[in-house]
């Protein structure tokens, strides 16, 4: 029985969006359909994140809910419709940070462009643009954690 906050249940699988598709694919730096600790690592330093030896494989102990060492498609898509104790907010954060490049707490047109690259998502400026248009509520040109949250499909409190 596993115990980490990954969904345990049998009912049916949660729907992968193309986004998930996305970025699932930029992490697997390798094409294998999965996703190693090197390639998790690896990764998250290219987006700028500085996680420790110990949190990362935290992280896979997390998200590697069948035990193989590796994340899946299925279990990285479980992580992202996940119900944890605060309904996914830290996590959520954790990935709006990422792409919230100089901190300001809005996601730019260049910032998901460059955050793209680095995972080698084939991504124009022009597609990024209509992608933040199309979640910018608000108008403002950019996205903030509230149309983020929306957009991959969570629906997390953050009080």
């Amino acid at each position: 029985m596993a115990t980490n906050g990954a969904p345990t249940s049998t009912g049916p699988k949660p729907v992968v969006t193309d986004e998930v598709q996305k970025v699932f694919k930029g992490f697997d730096a390798s094409g294998d359909g999965k996703i190693s600790v090197n390639e998790l690592g690896n990764d998250l330093k290219a987006l700028g994140s500085n996680v420790s030896g110990d949190k990362l494989k935290r992280v896979m102990v997390d998200l590697d809910t069948d035990n193989d060492g590796f994340i899946c498609l299925d279990e990285f898509n479980a992580f992202w419709v996940s119900d944890s104790k605060d309904g996914g907010a830290a996590e959520l954060k954790d990935a709006f940070d990422l792409y919230d490049q100089d901190r300001n707490g809005l996601i730019s047109t260049n910032e998901l462009h460059l955050v793209l690259s680095r995972l080698n998502l084939a991504c124009t400026v022009e597609d990024c643009n209509r992608m933040i248009k199309s979640v910018d509520a608000d108008g403002d040109g950019n996205v903030n954690f509230e149309e983020f949250k929306k957009m991959m499909g969570h629906s997390v409190s953050t009080n």
